[in-house]
């Protein structure tokens, strides 16, 4: 069994930065693409950032220059450095995460269960 945790959510001024923290854990052979989503009041989730295990890197256009993903493939851990938050960047942050448990099976995806940002004006 696999399970993603994130941590380093919480209340943040705008222009204020917060780093959050998501690590894997369970049976885990190899990790593929580990992602940030994020989900705000009514509306849809949406994809914030990607990074492969290669370290490739993608942003959505509203994060691109203030936040920055990375990952510690040791520690099967991704982190999200949000710096000059703005109050629409309050929202619900999802990790997930494309795992293998062996070589014996295929990718699977797996979410956590989220952390609140709410960045106050």
């Amino acid at each position: 069994q696999v399970q993603l945790v994130e941590s380093g959510g919480g209340l943040v001024q705008a222009g204020g930065s917060l780093r959050l923290s998501c690590a894997a854990s369970g049976t885990i052979f190899s990790i593929n693409v580990m992602d940030w989503f994020r989900q705000a009041p009514g509306k849809q989730r949406e994809l914030v950032a990607a990074i492969t295990g290669d370290g490739i890197t993608t942003y959505a256009d509203s994060v691109k220059g203030r936040f920055t993903i990375s990952r510690d493939n040791v520690k099967n851990t991704v982190y999200l450095q949000m710096n000059s938050l703005k109050p629409e960047d309050t929202a619900v942050y999802y990790c997930n995460a494309d795992i293998r448990s062996g070589p014996q099976y295929g990718f699977m995806l797996y979410w956590g269960e989220g952390t609140l940002v709410t960045v106050s004006s």
